[in-house]
């Protein structure tokens, strides 16, 4: 059966729902909403089609028709044509790729080691030095505690930065409670490294500096080719967590002085449970495995190599090579219109982290006088967020903006939008639009704004204790 009759077969099996994508804010706003439900319970599900409306209700939140998908740093839909190709692996082709004695177990290898070869190409790395994960964050604990661990007789120091991803820290912090000692840079308000503060962190036992290629929350990038440098004359190990950089922006990690680099498969409109794990092999960069099992993957990971996941990375791989320049041409186009938008109408908006040295598809704001979590629940017709994914469930005021140097009362009005491949223009309009609407209502309601439309210096206020 040939990929697109498998597609064909298996979508023709599927209910209704999921094989056509439900009305998104910019179609719902033109339809009546239907009547309110009879129950809206805690994890309740309703959905009311009908009339060219539709009405979804869960966790408390009621909205006609599914949200417009402006969360693309947490996550990216899979491109249909990375699902044509990890379709014949669940259905037909679906032999386990370490078994060496039959048809099955050789075509799942082939097409393994296909996909090794597309990552690698995109990375500009040899596929020998590509290493399937489960995602970013293991290839991230991997990275820092394998590496530290390999080496923990002679090198018991890191460098890494206070804007990293959690699972970054929490090695690091593991390390430290290891015995190692870890140097966490500030950054610069803009989001950059120092890069005269890092090359002076350095030390002579100092094993690894791992800084984030494009950060998850505020998009900023590091200059990724002066760090490399840096470490390569120093001959210490660099690491970089490129989970948002993949198929982003250029990748080169021999021109870089990367010797390890973690990569994610659902940032790249790849299916989610896969990454990779790039170690260099000349210089070789030597790890110690963080799982024990079978010796997969070289050793270096234990476990069955996920067949449909992995040709579905390196699918989504070959395709971003293909395409980058056309879709950051297209999403630098929609960020601006977004932003415009949005500054056209409203005033007292900052764009958090560097201007210049970005990634566009990832627009950090703080709205100045509206309470981020307010804003959230306001915005329930567009999927946006106030920070990382990964920490989203805390209260507290994004770290990452706090290592910025914003204050704790901008930390809390930030919202980061995230644009994509299938990103319309209707829906930055509408997003716009909501967005306007909703941070005109709060601040009609905030005092601290009229106060300061008065011409009244919030700072120099003494607010009284109760």
């Amino acid at each position: 059966m040939s990929t697109s009759s498998s597609s064909r077969v298996l979508l023709g099996r599927l209910p209704l729902l999921f094989c056509r994508r439900r009305l998104s804010t910019a179609a719902a706003a033109a339809a009546a909403p239907a009547s309110a439900s009879a129950s809206e319970g805690e994890g309740k599900k309703e959905e009311e089609v009908g009339g060219g409306g539709g009405v979804i209700s869960m966790k408390g939140v009621r909205i006609s028709g599914r949200p417009l998908y402006l969360d693309m740093q947490a996550t990216t839909p899979v491109d249909p044509r990375v699902l044509d190709a990890m379709l014949p692996f669940y259905l037909s082709r679906f032999g386990n790729p370490h078994s060496r004695t039959h048809l099955y177990g050789w075509e799942s290898d082939a097409a393994v080691e296909a996909a090794r070869a597309q990552v690698a190409a995109l990375i500009g790395a040899d596929p020998k030095e590509v290493f399937f994960t489960s995602g970013a964050t293991e290839s991230n604990n991997i990275s820092v505690k394998g590496l530290m661990r390999f080496h923990r007789d002679r090198k018991r120091h890191v460098v890494t930065t206070q804007t990293e991803h959690k699972c970054v820290l929490d090695s690091c912090r593991w390390l430290q409670q290891e015995g190692f000692e870890v140097t966490y840079l500030p950054v610069r308000p803009d989001g950059l490294v120092d890069l005269d503060a890092l090359a002076a962190a350095i030390r002579p036992d100092t094993g690894l500096v791992s800084v984030m290629a494009v950060n998850n929350e505020i998009g900023v990038v590091q200059p990724l080719e002066d760090i490399g440098c840096i470490c390569r004359d120093k001959r210490v190990p660099f690491h970089t967590d490129a989970a948002q950089a993949l198929g982003k922006i250029p990748i080169d990690v021999a021109r870089m002085g990367v010797a390890l680099m973690s990569l994610s498969g659902h940032k790249i409109y790849g299916p989610k449970g896969v990454g990779a794990l790039y170690l260099r092999r000349r210089p070789r960069v030597r790890v110690e495995p963080q799982m024990s099992g079978g010796g997969q993957e070289r050793g270096i990971r234990s476990g069955t190599v996920p067949t449909p996941l992995a040709v579905g990375m390196g699918a989504a791989c070959e395709i971003a090579a293909r395409e980058m320049d056309y879709d950051n041409r297209r999403i630098a186009a929609l960020q601006a219109r977004l932003l415009e938008g949005i500054r056209s109408r409203v005033d007292d908006v900052v764009v958090n982290g560097s201007v210049e040295h970005r990634y566009p598809g990832n627009l950090n704001l703080s709205f100045a006088y509206v309470e981020g979590e307010s804003l959230l629940m306001g915005l329930k017709e567009v999927a946006v967020s106030s920070g990382s994914a990964c920490t989203s469930a805390s209260l507290e005021p994004s770290y990452v903006l706090r290592a910025l140097g914003v204050d704790e009362d901008m930390a809390h009005t930030s919202i980061r939008f995230g644009i994509g491949r299938f990103t319309t223009e209707a829906e930055i309009d509408r997003a716009v639009e909501l967005t306007v609407q909703q941070v005109r209502k709060l601040r009609e309601m905030s005092p601290l704004y009229e106060m300061a439309k008065a011409g009244i210096d919030l700072k120099s206020i003494q607010w009284a204790q109760h």
